[in-house]
């Protein structure tokens, strides 16, 4: 039986491919606890960098959902156990990382298949790649973070915009929302997103990590508190060898050769 989804060692980061591109890389139960294995494998293994991707033409379609029936025995699904029991952890296993997490969206991300993928501390994403919102056309939430992340990152009108309506966003004009960082040709999509993460593999990993959380902290703590957040954070990377280096490589005009440390 193939795997659903494939991990791959590149020195000291790790890229995770969604693998079930017949069906878009939609996600069942064996898809969700893969993608958690390989999740904490980077906890555990304290990689350096993640990169999360797609098989075929498809990042990932959301929840799979071939195998409910309305009408059956066991209609309605329990989503907010779905969501508690499968999506929810991994979302929380990719924000949590303190590395780098990158995702390069290789074609559609749709309903909670976007949510993985805005999830994600850096999105690239193929000129090819549309993002949907497509919860509302079966009468659905926006969940897995969406409807937390859309406002915060493009704003309340974009964001309620695509929550009703679904409308499909391109790769150009996420980009030019701030949805996303950037978007590439499709064949340079990949190798971009790999290059990014070795960069980011080899920089300062405290300092990183640190940046994440000032990031993250910044969305729910008052500016006062946050100034004194950053000026703790940055006394801390202030005592790192890697901050030692950073300024000796500086003043010897050379590239500097952190640790991690």
């Amino acid at each position: 039986m193939r795997d659903s989804v494939l991990v791959e060692w590149h020195g000291a980061w790790l890229e995770i491919t969604l693998n079930r591109p017949e069906k878009l890389n939609s996600l069942n139960k064996a898809m969700h606890l893969a993608l958690r294995d390989a999740l904490q494998q980077a906890h555990d293994q304290a990689a350096r960098a993640v990169l999360i991707t797609g098989a075929g033409r498809g990042f990932c379609a959301g929840q799979d959902l071939g195998d409910r029936r309305p009408g059956a025995a066991d209609w309605p699904p329990d989503l907010q156990q779905t969501l508690t029991d499968y999506f929810n952890p991994n979302i929380k296993l990719i924000t949590s990382l303190p590395a780098p997490v990158i995702c390069a969206v290789n074609g559609v991300a749709a309903g909670a298949g976007a949510s993985i993928a805005l999830a994600c501390d850096i999105v690239l994403a193929a000129e090819s790649a549309r993002f949907i919102q497509s919860f509302s056309k079966i009468g659905l939430v926006p969940d897995a973070g969406s409807s937390w992340i859309l406002p915060r990152r493009i704003g309340m009108a974009r964001a309620m915009g695509l929550a009703l309506t679904a409308t499909p966003v391109s790769a150009a004009d996420a980009m030019a929302w701030g949805l996303i960082w950037k978007c590439y040709e499709d064949a340079a999509l990949l190798p971009a997103a790999q290059a990014l993460a070795d960069q980011l593999a080899s920089g300062p990993m405290a300092a990183l990590a640190a940046t994440k959380m000032l990031m993250q902290s910044a969305a729910t703590t008052e500016f006062a508190t946050h100034l004194e957040l950053e000026a703790r954070t940055q006394k801390l990377c202030a005592t790192s060898p890697d901050y030692t280096e950073g300024v000796q490589a500086f003043l010897d005009k050379r590239a500097p050769r952190f640790t991690g440390q």
